[in-house]
């Protein structure tokens, strides 16, 4: 959707996200323009959108951003009910030519947009881990609840290597402990005179056969299979994470603010794009971060500050894991903490805001934000 200056529409097409349709919008739009000043406008800064925003970077062109809850709350102030893409499309051009609060759309270091590849698919890994590991969990439950009960599935590698070996009272028992702690050696399981020990008296406890048990020591077997290659491949992560992390600009000035970790700062720059320059100041870093109060007064209510609802949840999210992390792991900040509590009798979740907004404003201090 293309419109003047006074909102008259130019062009109104659908537009296949093909390099090649790309380059000729692109194209058909500059013409239009005829050496004017051109703005370009979109909903979305990544995902589907990355193929034309890198296309309108590198033909030089000015690119706004406007974020989709922007775009549906502001349809609701035009004609219609509807919602289509060309009412969409007409809305955030709409808005690109009146507002002059919008952001304009830059693009992040190579480093940041591995960075935000590596942690969502790290983030998924680990979800896929906790499901496969409550299922595992949940049938042994249903046919062996003392084996369920004798390992943390979630920690101890030993006990999936038995598992995917073992599922069963009577198959226990009659390996015996010797054997189950020499097949456990052979496989490198740490601690498998221990593990094999607790295995055994779990099989002792239990000399019933729960109906299909047979078939559910199958699914055992593959969900601890399934969760081992989760952890390798959760490794493997974390170590791409790692070197790209350590090559960045940042890095080593993120690892020394306390609560930030090789993790923790590859989500942060995922979240900023590698460039604290886009932001203003510290404040504006805790805005973004959803850390800085807004303010709800009307008439005669002034002081009314509530927790935002806008926000970069995952930089939230960084922010927040980083200040817990603080308080148990760097001396000053734990102080810091206790002496609030003490003097200020603030909760532990009002002490966390606290140290919330003090890692952000350190954060923007540091690198430049201030």
């Amino acid at each position: 959707m293309v419109i003047d200056a006074d909102g008259r529409r130019l062009l109104s097409r659908r537009v296949t996200n093909d390099e090649a349709a790309l380059l000729e919008l692109i194209s058909a739009v500059t013409t239009l323009a005829d050496g004017g000043e051109l703005t370009w406008a979109i909903d979305l800064n990544a995902g589907g959108a990355a193929l034309l925003i890198t296309l309108l970077i590198a033909a030089q062109q000015r690119l706004l951003y406007i974020p989709g809850r922007t775009v549906y709350h502001a349809s609701g102030a035009y004609r219609g009910e509807g919602k289509t893409d060309a009412k969409d499309a007409a809305v955030i051009a709409d808005q690109a030519r009146m507002r002059r609060d919008l952001q304009p759309l830059r693009p992040s270091d190579d480093i940041a947009v591995e960075l935000r590849i590596l942690t969502s698919r790290r983030t998924d890994l680990v979800v896929d881990r906790t499901r496969a590991i409550n299922r595992l969990r949940a049938q042994l439950l249903e046919y062996f609840p003392a084996l369920e009960r004798a390992f943390d599935y979630s920690k101890s590698h030993a006990a999936l290597i038995l598992l995917t070996g073992y599922q069963t009272p009577d198959g226990l028992r009659r390996v015996g402990a010797a054997r189950l702690t020499a097949w456990l050696h052979k496989r490198k399981a740490r601690n498998a005179s221990e593990i094999a020990a607790r295995a055994i008296e779990a099989a002792n406890a239990q000399h019933t056969i729960v109906p299909g048990q047979q078939l559910a020591a199958t699914m055992v077997a593959r969900l601890a299979k399934e969760v081992m290659s989760l952890d390798t491949e959760i490794g493997d992560t974390d170590a791409m994470i790692q070197e790209r992390f350590r090559r960045h600009r940042h890095a080593e000035i993120i690892l020394s603010m306390p609560g930030f970790g090789v993790i923790l700062g590859a989500e942060f720059l995922a979240a900023t794009g590698g460039d604290m320059s886009i932001f203003d100041s510290a404040d504006r870093l805790a805005a973004v971060s959803g850390l800085a109060p807004v303010p709800r007064d009307s008439g005669r209510i002034n002081g009314n500050l509530k927790r935002p609802r806008r926000y970069n949840r995952r930089l939230l999210r960084a922010c927040y894991l980083a200040a817990l992390t603080s308080i148990r792991s760097d001396s000053a900040s734990r102080t810091y903490y206790e002496r609030k509590v003490r003097h200020e009798a603030l909760d532990v979740r009002g002490e966390v805001e606290d140290l919330r907004r003090l890692a952000v404003a350190v954060a923007g201090l540091k690198l430049g934000a201030a």
